[in-house]
């Protein structure tokens, strides 16, 4: 058996609610750190400096976290903004237990070789390559459901993926692929 192709996760994307309604307008106006646009976005833009993410937050108490490098950068952004939060809606209540979904992986990889693309794009099913648009290949899996860029330099960026598992099988099934093709 091969070696497990080795991955770098760039961004994790997390869905939660927080169970309650926010003041959009109020938390703009009382923190830095918040833009509210509404009539560009329906959501208000939290950054955080450290974990380094963003979080849309919906009036509705949805919330979407992204740009953290792991799960546990999640947790520590959602915390940090429910704090934040709180000190200026004070009836807003800290949830103990905190409820979120990955929704996204996007991580990188290196097949370590150079590619054709134009030949990849011959001998492979459900890929993409038009160079006068993109400089990548759009590759597509069914199973597990993910989207590759793949480029020239051997370099893919994976996306789709809810948890490292079917990331990691992806990416396996994507180097096995190129390994049967590029004899």
């Amino acid at each position: 058996m091969t070696a497990k192709l080795k991955y770098n996760i760039e961004n994790v994307v997390a869905s939660a609610s927080l169970g309650q309604t926010l003041d959009l307008y109020n938390l703009a106006v009382s923190l830095q750190n918040v833009e509210y646009e509404p009539e560009q976005f329906p959501g208000a833009i939290m950054k955080l400096k450290e974990p380094k993410v963003s979080l849309l937050l919906f009036k509705n108490g949805k919330v979407i976290c992204a740009g953290a490098k792991n799960t546990k950068a999640v947790e520590i952004a959602l915390r940090k903004a429910m704090r934040q939060i709180a000190d200026v809606q004070p009836k807003f209540k800290i949830k103990r237990k905190l409820d979120y979904e990955v929704v996204n992986l996007v991580a990188t990889a290196s097949l370590n070789r150079n590619l054709d693309l134009f030949e990849v794009a011959t001998k492979l099913k459900n890929i993409e390559y038009e160079p006068e648009q993109f400089p990548g290949a759009i590759l597509r899996l069914n199973d597990p459901d993910l989207t590759f860029l793949v480029f020239k330099n051997g370099k893919l960026i994976a996306a789709g993926a809810k948890d490292e598992k079917k990331l990691s099988r992806g990416l396996n099934k994507v180097r096995d692929m190129f390994k049967k093709i590029l004899k």
